[in-house]
């Protein structure tokens, strides 16, 4: 059986200074009620590592306009003008990063590995800084490992043993992050009092530490 803890208090695990993965694609499969509870906090100087930074007024977007965030690391930013706006006024660190890679980085964290090598990027700026290979006649950058010290995600439903099942497209970025952080904290829209079949696990539960509800 996985604690099951109350959205504030889940909230509250997020402390000064933390690096947090939180899941989801603009606002589909994103855990926003314990967002809006970090937002509440005013928990500052995070580092948030996240598919995007969503839209002003909607979950990771609102971290972003109350300026908890001090470096975002992302794949795109286009639908928050404010990240520009202060990333631009040099208030935020933005570290964009192709999405497929991003997803990589954070699967070799969550398997352990000691990085990936990749062609993408080479030739453009995103190779600036990095180590490069070849291999068999072709030129691969070295990617290392990207986890976090608290992944926040998104299902459709748990069990009390922490399985979760995330309905179509709400996987995205919610099933590789469960594997890369030290803590991992799930969000579900419902909590069952059976154990899920395996055959609908989407999320096993040895990766959930919590489970965060507003019932609790």
């Amino acid at each position: 059986m996985k604690e099951i803890i109350s959205i504030k208090q889940a909230a509250n695990l997020i402390k000064e200074g933390s690096s947090i993965m939180i899941g989801g694609f603009l606002r589909c499969g994103t855990p926003y009620k314990t967002i809006n509870e970090i937002v509440k906090n005013k928990t500052s100087n995070l580092t948030l590592i996240a598919n995007d930074t969503s839209y002003p007024e909607y979950d990771r977007g609102q971290l972003i306009v109350n300026k908890l965030v001090k470096k975002a690391i992302v794949a795109h930013i286009g639908t928050n003008p404010e990240t520009g706006k202060q990333m631009n006024a040099g208030e935020l660190d933005v570290e964009l990063i192709p999405m497929g890679t991003l997803v990589e980085k954070i699967r070799s964290a969550g398997a352990g590995l000691g990085g990936f090598l990749t062609p993408t990027g080479v030739g453009t700026i995103v190779e600036n800084g990095k180590e490069t290979m070849v291999v068999d006649g072709k030129k691969y950058l070295f990617e290392k490992p990207l986890k976090a010290d608290v992944a926040i995600i998104y299902a459709t439903k748990a069990d009390k043993f922490g399985n979760a099942f995330l309905d179509g497209t709400t996987r995205n970025f919610n099933t590789v992050m469960a594997t890369a952080a030290d803590t991992v904290i799930l969000e579900p829209e419902e909590i069952t009092d059976e154990p899920l079949n395996p055959a609908e696990i989407t999320i096993p539960g040895i990766f959930i530490d919590y489970i965060a509800t507003e019932g609790k």
